[in-house]
């Protein structure tokens, strides 16, 4: 199993890590190229959602297809949290009929439903656990 953690690099940076060799910088907006934790979690709802539709969208646009999914949604800063994440998967579809394309997006939407992690965590909600390790004690 991949294991995943972030190590400080500066005043609210950090830079995210896996044992597959993966980084990724994070931390807050007013810090450049980085991307803040809300927005990976955006970043990851799009890719997940992505790669859920991508086995059908292959079989009827071809495995080369171009698209593109949005995802966007203001944090409630009294809250902090995202009330509302919006996805839109923008894709030509010009080349199917009518009936093909409304058979499509059945076919996509229940894909992302039934197989999208991400967005069946974020729907479902999940616990999260946290602790404080002392590690110089150890």
């Amino acid at each position: 199993m991949t294991e995943l953690w972030v190590e400080r690099t500066g005043v609210r940076r950090y830079t995210g890590r896996s044992t597959r060799g993966a980084e990724v910088l994070v931390g807050s907006e007013d810090v450049e190229g980085v991307f803040t934790p809300g927005e990976l979690m955006k970043i990851a709802l799009a890719a997940c959602s992505g790669m859920a539709s991508d086995q059908p969208l292959r079989r009827r646009l071809g495995d080369d297809y171009p698209a593109t999914i949005r995802v966007s949604g203001p944090a409630d800063r009294d809250q902090e949290r995202y009330p509302l994440l919006q996805e839109s998967l923008e894709v030509d579809l010009s080349a199917l009929s009518a009936d093909e394309l409304t058979r499509l997006r059945t076919v996509v939407e229940r894909a992302i439903d039934q197989v999208c992690t991400v967005g069946r965590t974020l729907k479902s909600g999940t616990e999260v656990t946290f602790e404080v390790k002392d590690v110089g004690r150890e």
